[in-house]
């Protein structure tokens, strides 16, 4: 019997099981051997993506859904079984706010992909003062930006396109609850190069949205409307649970708890192989690594044997952030709450980034008689709220509340969950780095990464992209190597 190629995957997140369930496949058609090791430093999998289950109230600590126009997540809901417990959200409340000059008002209608393509609702909503939506549907006539190397921020790409009042009020609320970060540093051409491309091709962001509308596919009869996201069930940590069920029925090493110290290269370049040092004392051999850890903890590990994939990799910075999810008397606030929350721009210096009323998005998530609220916190600028104590947080979750909702009432119950450099932040020169990254990562032969540190922060691109380092594995094992 063949000698079965050994994988070590350091990092239990999605990617990392993500990468470990798509090397099963293709080993399972060769008719390879395969042993295959996750390894995780914290004493449970799922990274990020963590759901408590208490009192009939299902809290999320991390992310609570995923987009639907990336096809990664749902295809791999689908090879789970998981189709039939993926739900939309609740079109009943299909409404979002942000709190601007004093008060909650509704984002308008006919934003496509983040840009406004209808004035009236601007005109009416008072979201942005008159000159403010004449300035924004300058971009109609505004010439396209003439070719160049120079990179844009967030902030200089819409602020040209759109004008500054659009910018700050419409659009940054919406970047800063996807990336935790501040526009001012954040590539476009990283985060949202399909916008770039949309000048590029129509001239205007405005004439692009609405030919994106036109282009779009009807929808089959007998297909599955999904809403622009979705979740599951029962939590998304059920999507860890089933992923962690398939890879221990299919022999994969799941070992919680256990840190990486270092990854030592070994052999020859005509027969690589690798060595991983663990805290505990013990070690693992692999013929192939892959790192599914954040870029800084990734550069810690390899900088013993390449200091200068380490340096490029401890270049990409990362934001801290921290939810807050609290369960209020439905009674108490069912008067004040509408739609799916709000989002609160930057320039409106509060600590609240947004809220979501949970139960009110998505169905069973709290008993009757009861609201779930979720708070977030922190980001780009603000990481010293995570030094707070847990009262303390909550106090000044309940105070931005009270002042931008009306909610006066205490929670009946409170989870806060803290992410110290939790989002890797595309800044300017992102894509070029990741360039170099994997560029000099491909010199050590066997040797991967994967994660939200590259080309996608949402768990449809870390699935994508683990999916993809997992294709490279497989051919250099058993398509490339005898």
């Amino acid at each position: 019997m063949a000698t079965p190629k050994r994988v070590v995957i350091v990092g239990g997140g999605i990617s990392g099981l993500s990468a470990a369930f798509a090397l099963l496949e293709p080993a399972r058609n060769k008719q390879v051997p395969l042993q295959c090791t996750v390894v995780e430093g914290q004493d449970y999998l799922g990274g990020k993506i963590l759901t408590n289950r208490r009192d009939g109230v299902i809290t999320e600590g991390g992310p609570d859904s995923f987009l639907t126009t990336k096809p990664a997540a749902l295809a791999l809901c689908e090879k789970l079984g998981l189709s039939s417990q993926l739900i939309n959200t609740n079109q009943e409340h299909a409404q979002t706010f942000t709190y601007s000059k004093g008060r909650l008002r509704q984002f308008p209608q006919g934003l496509i992909s983040m840009v406004p393509t209808k004035v009236g609702p601007l005109f009416h909503g008072g979201l942005l003062s008159w000159a403010g939506v004449v300035r924004m549907g300058a971009d109609w006539i505004i010439p396209r930006r003439a070719r160049t190397n120079d990179e844009e921020t967030l902030a200089e790409f819409f602020s040209r396109r759109l004008g500054s009042e659009a910018f700050n009020r419409l659009i940054e609320p919406l970047v800063s609850g996807i990336y935790a970060g501040d526009a001012n540093e954040l590539s476009v051409d990283a985060t949202f190069p399909h916008l770039v491309e949309l000048e590029r091709k129509h001239g205007s962001l405005i004439k692009g949205a609405l030919a994106m509308q036109r282009a779009r596919p009807s929808q089959k009869p007998d297909a599955k409307v999904r809403t622009l996201f979705t979740t599951l069930r029962g939590g998304l940590g059920d999507l860890i649970g089933s992923l962690t069920e398939r890879l221990s029925d299919a022999g994969v090493s799941l070992r919680r708890g256990a840190n990486v110290r270092e990854v030592q290269a070994l052999g020859s370049q005509a027969a690589p192989a690798y060595r991983l040092e663990l805290e505990a004392g013990d070690g693992l051999e692999a013929d192939a690594v892959i790192l599914a850890t954040p870029a800084y903890v990734s550069a810690g590990l390899l900088r013993p044997f390449d200091d200068a994939a380490a340096t490029l990799l401890n270049q990409i910075p990362y934001a801290s952030t921290l939810t807050i999810s609290m369960v209020f008397a439905l009674p108490e606030v069912k008067h004040l709450i509408r739609g799916y929350g709000f989002v609160v721009p930057r320039v409106e210096n509060r600590s609240l980034i947004a809220a979501t009323w949970s139960s009110m998005k998505w169905a069973e998530r709290a008993p009757a008689g009861q609201c779930l609220v979720r708070c977030y916190l922190g980001g780009r600028g603000r990481e010293h709220l995570l030094d707070l104590d847990d009262a303390e947080l909550t106090r000044r979750a309940c105070r931005e509340l009270a002042d931008i909702a009306g909610i006066q009432s205490l929670p009946l119950r409170t989870e806060v969950y803290r992410w110290p450099r939790a989002m890797p932040q595309y800044t300017r020169g992102h894509r070029e780095r990741v360039r170099r990254i994997r560029e000099r990562i491909a010199r050590q032969p066997g040797l991967y990464v994967t994660g939200a540190a590259y080309d996608g922060i949402g768990i449809p691109d870390c699935i994508r992209d683990a999916e993809q380092t997992s294709a490279k594995v497989t051919a250099y094992l058993w398509d490339c190597v005898p």
